[in-house]
C-alpha cells in the first residue's frame, strides 16, 4: 500500500501540473486524528485478535475518508471540465475502494468472527 500512495502522490502532483498550479504541503488534522486512533489501538492492552478487528475499523476510517476527498475532488475536476485531472483522480478513487474491500474481506472472513469470540 505504501508504493499505491506513493503513485496516487504523484497522481496529485500531475493534476496540479495540468491545473497549472503549484502542489504546496499540507498537514491534514483530521487524517492525523485517524492516525492517532490506530496508534492508541497498537498501545493498548487487550485481546490481539479485537486488537486486529479494532485495527481494521481504524484503518478503514482512513480509507473511508480518502474516499470522500478523492470523490469530491473528482466530481469537482468533472464540473470543471478537467477531464484528465478527473481520470487520474478515478483512478486513485478505485484504488482506495479497493483498499477497502480488501479489509472488509480480512475482517469478515476471519478477524471479527475471532474477535467476538475473545
Amino acid at each position: 500500500h505504501l508504493q499505491e500512495t506513493r503513485r496516487q502522490r504523484d497522481r496529485i502532483d500531475q493534476c496540479f501540473s495540468l491545473m497549472g498550479v503549484e502542489s504546496q504541503e499540507e498537514t491534514c488534522e483530521a487524517m492525523q486524528g485517524l492516525v492517532k486512533e490506530g496508534q492508541e489501538i497498537i498501545a493498548a492492552d487487550g485481546d490481539a485478535e479485537v486488537k486486529d478487528a479494532a485495527l481494521i475499523a481504524a484503518a478503514q476510517r482512513v480509507e473511508h475518508y480518502e474516499i470522500a476527498g478523492y470523490g469530491c475532488c473528482r466530481t469537482f475536476a468533472h464540473q470543471l471540465g478537467l477531464h484528465e485531472v478527473e481520470q487520474l483522480l478515478q483512478q486513485t478513487l478505485d484504488e482506495e475502494a479497493h483498499a477497502d474491500e480488501l479489509l472488509t474481506e480480512i475482517a469478515e472472513s476471519s478477524i471479527n468472527h475471532m474477535a467476538a469470540h475473545n
